[in-house]
């Protein structure tokens, strides 16, 4: 899976295209390029940035200020929960377009590996085609949710909530002309990207007819209605089949997942709106602020040299140990992919620190490293899968960060020793142990070794609830990053926001989605039947343990994790009941089967984006990571079938 921000180059003849987020460069067929022509910033991206900044300001400030007026004053912020709800539902819109004008959403995109460009020509103006198409129903069923959905005087502390709400038709509205311009600038003509937005409001009447009536339709509207639903339950099977081609030509997951949702509701006779009644309470629940609190505190340090102080602090520490630059690496970027919750970030942004610490080592094996020890924070708090995953299944979530302790300290441990034994194997040296050289570098990253220890502390004492602790990290590393080592200015801070939004927006606009199609899964009670049909199957827990850990690695490999948390979990969560697993390890195994399947060819997430960041063949950097995908499916089996390793921590709390 990979993002389709990286640069797109066209060829036409002897003409390439160069598509960036400033404007476009061309370069002649002799060779010459011409300067760059550079777009100034719209009215609307201009207000649209400035609303999402501001958005994630008070996101992180009126949890914070809420804990500040408990401890201190015994009083709470007024109204603090829903304004915050609605502040993300805010956010989730307006991130996504900014990432749908960036081209940052996350698709699976095997059509980029495709060498014909004819073929990637026609694979990304049709993505665009079909994501304008959908964007442009997501505008009108928000419209009609609004006017239906949302009584008039429904109150958000002092704003209605049809005022938040108004960014949802907006919010799809922009992303559906925006996909149509990437359309276009792919080859599609005009006469295309028109006909995909009039097909988008054709199919979209019936929410045209109660933004119009209301619930008061009258019987030619209520005989269209009918005759949509009846045409979506005989296009069903083709219509998902063409939805999951457009997927792995490049389309947008966020737009496959809402498309599913869309015509699975619509063939089983369900109202329109319903997709986005579901988008709108995906977003404005509390448990889900957390993720953008997380991802800007992520950024934050990754933006400032708290890497580059780490890395020296745990060189101090542990180089003087064989392998000891191997313990460096898998920790940071465990420390790292736990407050930012995406292995890819980890890769992109601690992949060039690392490779310089592990220059010593073959580029294969230490490439290989980095990329398997990407996904390998997952398991520890305050991961955000482990969020939705106790959001999803209704988990306590302090049961499953403890749950993921020690299988996470399992797989840290199996890494290490695997380089510690390639260390030795090789000769690499290890520097004397200088107790000042330790001191010293304690005392550049303390501030920073500490976070995960306050927020833990923090939660597990019940000083800080799930969000706050978000909004204390975020503040947390800002004074640190900016008042104390001042590595990052406060303009600066423009430039981090600017990298945190798209992963933000990607993640929230495929969770909105996401929520309407688990609502289909779970009305349609396919969880039961499904778990009902492998009892009368499969007898034993063991054989449906293995065949759980094989379906969960091909997921992993095939889509995005907050994607499968909110789809495929649902799904399995009635069969580990039906087995007698417990929720606690049900999650874990899930975790640690996603963690694998990043790993996994041919379509795993931190092999694309490995090849990416180191510029290395992807076949390369499959047979490189291979001893360490073995090592990861041999932790996978023993935390599934030794469930203890997961819940012998919970007893204690």
């Amino acid at each position: 899976m990979a993002g389709q921000g990286e640069e797109k180059r066209v060829e036409k003849g002897r003409v390439k295209e160069h598509w960036t987020e400033e404007g476009r460069t061309e370069e002649g067929g002799e060779g010459r390029e011409e300067e760059k022509r550079v777009e100034k910033p719209s009215l609307l991206r201009k207000i649209e940035e400035i609303i999402c900044g501001v958005s994630l300001f008070f996101l992180t400030a009126i949890p914070f200020a809420d804990v500040l007026l408990r401890l201190i004053f015994k009083s709470r912020f007024p109204a603090a929960p829903v304004m915050t709800a609605h502040l993300l539902l805010t956010l989730g819109l307006l991130s996504g377009m900014i990432t749908t004008r960036r081209g940052d959403h996350l698709s699976i995109g095997l059509a980029q590996y495709i060498g014909d460009k004819k073929i990637k020509i026609f694979f990304s103006a049709a993505g665009g085609l079909v994501s304008a198409f959908f964007a442009v129903i997501f505008g009108w069923c928000s419209v009609s949710f609004i006017r239906v959905g949302l009584y008039p005087m429904q109150m958000a502390g002092f704003i209605p909530d049809r005022v938040f709400a108004l960014v949802m038709p907006i919010g799809y509205t922009v992303m559906a002309l925006r996909f149509t311009r990437q359309a276009f600038s792919s080859g599609a003509k005009v006469f295309l990207c028109a006909a995909a937005v009039a097909l988008g409001t054709l199919c979209s009447l019936p929410a045209i007819f109660k933004f119009i009536w209301g619930l008061n339709l009258p019987g030619f509207a209520w005989a269209l209605s009918d005759f949509f639903r009846y045409t979506a339950q005989l296009l069903r099977l083709p219509a998902v089949v063409l939805l999951l081609s457009a997927a792995l030509m490049g389309t947008p997951l966020f737009i496959v997942i809402g498309g599913i949702a869309l015509v699975l509701l619509q063939g089983n006779w369900g109202e329109i709106d319903i997709v986005a009644s579901q988008i709108y309470t995906a977003l404005t629940q509390n448990n889900l602020i957390a993720i953008p609190l997380f991802t800007l505190a992520g950024f934050i340090l990754s933006g400032s040299r708290a890497g580059e102080r780490l890395v020296e602090a745990f060189r101090s520490f542990f180089g003087w140990i064989p392998g000891g630059m191997i313990v460096v690496t898998v920790i940071l970027c465990a420390f790292f992919t736990s407050f930012t919750g995406a292995s890819g970030v980890t890769i992109l942004a601690m992949g060039g620190i690392l490779i310089t610490v592990l220059k010593d080592y073959p580029e294969r094996f230490s490439i290989g490293l980095l990329t398997a020890s990407g996904s390998i924070g997952l398991l520890f708090p305050p991961s955000l899968p482990i969020l939705l995953v106790g959001a999803s299944t209704r988990t306590n979530t302090a049961h499953l960060f403890l749950g993921g302790v020690i299988p996470g300290l399992i797989l840290v441990a199996a890494m290490v020793i695997f380089g510690i034994a390639v260390s030795v194997k090789t000769g690499i040296p290890a520097a004397p142990f200088s107790v000042r050289r330790a001191l010293r570098g304690f005392k550049a990253s303390f501030l920073e070794i500490m976070l995960p220890l306050f927020l833990i502390a923090g939660y597990f004492t019940g000083l800080f609830s799930l969000v706050e602790m978000g909004a204390a990290a975020a503040v947390y590393v800002f004074i640190v990053e900016v008042f104390v080592h001042r590595e990052i200015t406060l303009r600066g801070m423009g430039a981090v926001f600017s990298k945190a939004i798209p992963i933000i927006g990607g993640i929230l606009s495929i969770l909105a989605l996401a929520q309407a199609l688990s609502y289909y899964i779970v009305d349609s009670r396919v969880p039961e039947y499904f778990a009902e049909w492998m009892r009368n199957t499969i007898s034993s827990k063991w054989v449906f343990l293995l065949i759980l850990n094989l379906a969960l690695l091909i997921t992993g490999c095939l889509i995005d994790i907050f994607s499968a948390i909110m789809i495929i979990l649902p799904l399995i969560a009635p069969l580990g009941a039906a087995y007698g697993i417990a929720p606690v390890h049900l999650g874990i195994i899930f975790l640690i089967n996603m963690e694998a399947g990043f790993l996994t060819p041919p379509v795993g997430l931190n092999l694309f984006l490995a090849s990416y960041r180191f510029e290395k063949p992807f076949t390369a950097i499959s047979r490189n990571v291979l001893p360490f995908l073995v090592i990861q499916l041999a932790v996978v089996l023993i935390v599934t079938y030794v469930p203890q390793l997961s819940l012998f921590l919970t007893r204690f709390y």
